[in-house]
């Protein structure tokens, strides 16, 4: 069985998809990029456009260094873009649909979340 897809034709292309090994490896490597709890919330804090490095350390609380390297993760992933504007880089999602896949998976916790603690409840009535 398939997660449910947004609309019929999601759903069909979801079934019709038969990844190779290549490919397969790719979509790894993009998971793992998003694997991070600050990675997540740098590209949360990308959500309403761009920004410099010194506004996601605000945005974020993370510090400077690690914002930069975060960033440069993202960006080797395609995550993020990024365009020089005299002395600063402004970063700026490269695809809001990543935000989707976050959504989708916040989704999910809370259903899995909901579902364990209706489990624990009916056990005790």
């Amino acid at each position: 069985s398939h997660p449910r897809a947004a609309n019929a034709n999601e759903a069909v292309a979801v079934r019709a998809r038969k990844p190779t090994p290549e490919l397969l490896a790719l979509v790894a490597g993009r998971f793992r990029a998003l694997a991070d709890p600050s990675r997540l919330a740098v590209l949360h804090a990308l959500e309403r456009g761009p920004l410099t490095v010194t506004a996601v350390v605000e945005r974020t609380g993370l510090n400077q260094g690690n914002v930069s390297k975060h960033l440069q993760q993202l960006h080797a992933n395609g995550f993020v873009g990024r365009v020089r504007k005299g002395l600063y880089v402004h970063y700026a999602l490269a695809d809001e649909r990543v935000l989707a896949l976050c959504e989708l998976m916040c989704d999910r916790l809370e259903s899995d979340i909901s579902t364990a603690r209706d489990t624990v409840f009916r056990k005790r009535a």
